[in-house]
């Protein structure tokens, strides 16, 4: 029997970005928050001093351990989904801090046409443009309405960036100025320049000078010392929730952090319609506990929220079938295989790339969104193309030879040293669709270590994501010759999709909209039918953007800390769907 605790105001379930936003928000308000987390705690002082390329790059070393809690994953609709057990197929974000811990830093607002896709698609080619198989739909949202709350994130974060020349204008400057520029970027933007393209420094949660956010919180300038990706910021120089928003909740009283805090189920009464809390497992100790409080707010992952929902029987399960229900629907995601691009070697130039940072990087936009004309293109959409200097260490470095080089043996040495520092790769990060024959539910064989059923998720391409692919790939091999690259090898288009989710970038499932018959919460991820449970994360994104996704997650966060303030004023839905009847 599970002990009941003490009613509080906001009970928040997972601890990253968007749990952090949404404590750090409701605890400057007064509200009393429980912050829970089933990962451990972490802090600042966790990565000092450790910087190892084996550890935390090969070993995934504070990942997500798959052995007991992980995702079952097919193509199709009729075959049996199997787990994915190893962490280099998936690396999800674990501990306090979350997946955001270990991001790159790589920052891009979505384009006005992104959250108006479907409609603004239709305006411009016709109905037909659309595939019959794609879910495709707006986001209940408007770029204008969101910029303020990209805003608010980008100065917490203290981003490093520069204005792209082909994005909406900005209201305010970038918090700080944009990373150096180094050689190998140089190189790529007067290529660009040279194509007619419009390059410009990638924005960057790796800040460029010593910082201090609206908060508070003290951000230090990045060494540019290269263990960033997969890696915890050991100096506070990375705009993650560790250096931010977790410490602004902490210093609030009203404000309590449960670390190994596995939630089990959101508690709802049927008879008000609304959540009543959370059952929660103390993994320390063993024992359940209920913790009641007027808001329950789902901020873990997106596979997390989807399956805390569906193990809680709250929402219409998606039917594949019928296409009817809304849990579970438009899974999608930037698989690893959606960076598609292109490697050049070169003979006689030699790039300092043992120094780098995880978004230090430079990119063009005239291939995103709808900025270039998919008239005669069989695909819609797009994404940015880049080029990052992460900074080598003595392994990854050691795989930067060309492919036709032996995997071992003389051979092997001499072009590894030779190309350590001569290999320089572009990719185009494309738009992922949603489909009506992907999505999420509970597998029915495969089980937790409680006994509950692992999430199943069937996921396949559609043409879309080869035709978009090939176009990426071709668009990387131009600027890579322009850029005078001695041998040019192409990635390669992806057939099928082969259950590595390895990007980490996986979303959808309780996503957003303005009609609930199409969506799972509305424009403040307030659920449509429990009007107390707010559902954050990239769980709400209907299709999932051409870039990456933190800074659209933590712009939702905010506008939904909003919303969550006003539903405890007013206890009321916060939109008003057309043609549906409140009581």
């Amino acid at each position: 029997m599970a002990e009941e605790l003490d009613k509080v105001d906001v009970v928040v379930v997972g601890m990253g970005w968007a749990g952090g936003i949404i404590s750090a928000e409701m605890a400057k308000a007064g509200r009393s928050v429980v912050g829970l987390e089933k990962g451990i705690d972490k802090n600042r002082s966790d990565y000092v001093g450790v910087k190892d390329e084996l550890r935390f790059d090969n070993r995934y070393q504070i990942m997500q351990n798959l052995t007991g809690h992980t995702v079952t994953s097919r193509n199709e609709i009729d075959e049996t989904a199997l787990p994915v057990r190893t962490m280099q197929n998936m690396q999800l974000g674990t501990d306090v801090g979350g997946a955001s811990v270990h991001w790159a830093g790589a920052t891009y607002r979505y384009w006005p046409y992104e959250f108006e896709i479907r409609s603004q698609t239709i305006d411009r080619y016709g109905e037909d443009k659309i595939p019959e198989d794609m879910n495709l739909q707006d986001w209940g949202i408007t770029y204008d309405e969101m910029e303020e709350y990209y805003e608010k994130w980008e100065y917490t974060a203290g981003i490093s960036g520069e204005q792209d020349p082909l994005a909406p204008e900005r209201k305010r400057e970038w918090p700080n100025p944009p990373l150096k520029e180094t050689p190998s970027l140089r190189l790529f933007k007067d290529a660009t320049e040279r194509l007619g393209l419009h390059p410009f420094q990638i924005a960057a949660g790796n800040l460029s000078q010593n910082y201090e956010n609206p908060d508070g919180e003290q951000l230090n300038a990045c060494m540019y010392c290269s263990f960033c990706t997969r890696h915890g910021c050991d100096f506070s120089a990375k705009s993650d929730p560790l250096a931010t928003v977790i410490p602004t909740a902490m210093k609030h009283d009203n404000f309590e952090l449960r670390t190994r805090a596995n939630v089990r189920r959101v508690l709802y009464d049927e008879d008000s319609g609304k959540a009543t809390g959370v059952m929660y497992v103390d993994e320390n100790t063993g024992e359940e506990y209920e913790q009641p409080a007027d808001v329950v707010v789902l901020a873990a992952f997106a596979f997390a929220n989807n399956r805390l929902l569906m193990l809680s029987d709250i929402g219409e399960q998606y039917d594949p079938e019928t296409r009817e229900g809304v849990i579970g629907r438009n899974f999608n995601g930037q698989y690893n295989s959606a960076f598609h691009g292109a490697t050049g070697f070169f003979e006689n130039e030699q790039f300092n790339l043992y120094m780098g940072a995880g978004a230090l990087g430079a990119a063009v936009n005239d291939y995103a969104a709808d900025n270039f004309d998919h008239s005669d293109l069989d695909f819609i959409g797009g994404g940015a193309i880049e080029l990052r200097q992460y900074g080598f260490g003595a392994i990854s470095s050691s795989g930067n030879v060309p492919g036709d080089t032996p995997n071992w043996g003389q051979e092997f040495k001499d072009k590894s040293l030779h190309y350590a520092y001569r290999t320089l790769t572009i990719w185009y990060t494309s738009i992922a669709m949603s489909y009506w024959h992907n999505y999420l539910d509970l597998d029915p064989t495969y089980t937790d270590e409680y006994g509950d059923p692992l999430l199943r998720a069937t996921y396949k391409f559609g043409d879309q994501e080869r035709n978009i692919a090939q176009f990426g790939i071709e668009r990387c091999h131009e600027i890579m010759e322009e850029m005078g690259a001695d041998i040019i090898e192409d990635g390669n288009v992806p057939e099928e999709f082969n259950h590595v989710y390895s990007g980490g970038h996986y979303t959808g499932g309780v996503v957003m909209g303005d009609d609930p018959e199409t969506s799972a919460v509305n424009s403040y991820l307030q659920m449509w039918d429990v009007d107390n449970l707010f559902v954050v994360g990239g769980s709400a994104f209907p299709q999932f953007g051409g870039h990456h996704p933190t800074p659209t997650i933590g712009a939702l966060a905010y506008r939904a800390a909003e919303g969550i303030e006003r539903y405890l004023e007013d206890e009321e839905q916060l939109v008003k769907a057309p043609g549906r009847k409140f009581i």
